[in-house]
């Protein structure tokens, strides 16, 4: 099956729909949810230096790659700049490690994860400190890295309205992409509107609303906050009813058709094939205008990044506080 792509300012173009990896790191499950992915038709993976699969990840591309059953060029692979790696002598040294991860000459895109920059830890669980930083100074890092062939494309995660626009008014090469959490409760209609106007694709993290949230920030001896169930809205089943789908498929062609590219992640096998399967149907005008009301903004907000609150003390804490 052939998915649909967006076209990036940078000349390539991204496919609609990718499979998301956060929270993927089981080898066994991650194995069976990238093979299933790419016998689906998935060519989009997303990935990050943080979520710690991108062996496992480059090595299930290499088998695929070596047997003939895909070609590199077909393949989208997107992966991120840590917080710990937000300065100016530190973006090559992990898009580098990051390649020898995946196995790969290079990525076709490579974000900043987030804005806040930390100094570097030794382990996941090492507490985060916060330092300074100069966005536009280490974006221009990152242009030499296009600049290397490292990487096709650059772009931005979970970086609000102006600090977007600060990229973009400094930028020899413009950002290709803007990564956010996006789904029916939380749209923030603004900020795609101003990325779409500079011409920069919105890709939506979390657009089921990230149920596995809680799981997360357990490890830090936190409870999520209570979000509503996207699966479990009237109005989004009776959209799903009327076109015999699921409500996932509502939520992530609802924001098809904003023209905004979706990462759901799944490690099950028949969601994951579910999850493509959202080219044989349009939500009309009301149906949208219905999924649209539903907007709460950043009361919904599920990935809201408080398991480390020394990072909202940051100057470049991305969201109200």
């Amino acid at each position: 099956m052939a998915v649909p792509s967006f076209e990036l300012v940078s000349g390539y173009k991204i496919p609609a729909v990718g499979l998301g990896t956060w929270q993927s790191s089981d080898e066994k499950e991650l194995e069976g949810a990238l093979n299933a992915a790419l016998e689906n038709g998935y060519r989009h993976i997303d990935t990050a230096f943080v979520y710690q699969n991108e062996h496992i990840i480059g090595r299930v591309i290499k088998e695929w790659l070596t047997s003939g059953k895909v070609k590199r060029e077909e393949l989208f692979i997107t992966t991120k700049l840590p917080m710990d790696g937000i300065a100016t002598d530190k973006v090559e040294l992990y898009i580098k490690k990051s390649l020898e991860s995946l196995q790969l000459d290079y990525v076709d895109l490579y974000l900043i994860h987030f804005p806040v920059a930390t100094s570097e830890r030794k382990n996941p669980t090492d507490p985060f400190q916060t330092i300074p930083t100069d966005h536009v100074a280490v974006w221009k890092k990152l242009e030499e890295q296009v600049d290397a062939g490292r990487t096709r494309s650059i772009g931005i995660s979970n970086f609000n309205l102006k600090q977007v626009e600060r990229i973009v008014k400094n930028a020899r090469i413009k950002p290709a992409s803007l990564q956010i959490e996006n789904h029916i409760f939380l749209q923030q209609k603004e900020l795609i509107k101003y990325a779409q106007e500079q011409k920069i694709v919105v890709v939506a993290y979390s657009p089921l609303g990230s149920p596995g949230y809680g799981k997360f920030v357990a490890r830090f001896g936190l409870e999520a906050k209570p979000v509503p169930s996207i699966f479990e809205h009237p109005k989004v089943n009776e959209i799903a009813k009327k076109h015999g789908k699921t409500p996932a498929h509502v939520a992530l062609k609802f924001q098809l058709q904003r023209k905004v590219v979706v990462i759901p992640k799944s490690v099950t096998a028949n969601r994951v094939k579910e999850n493509i399967n959202l080219f044989d149907f349009t939500l009309d005008e009301q149906d949208m205008k219905t999924l649209s009301d539903l907007d709460v903004g950043e009361a919904a907000r599920v990935c809201d990044f408080k398991f480390a609150p020394v990072l909202a003390d940051h100057p470049e804490w991305p969201f109200p506080k």
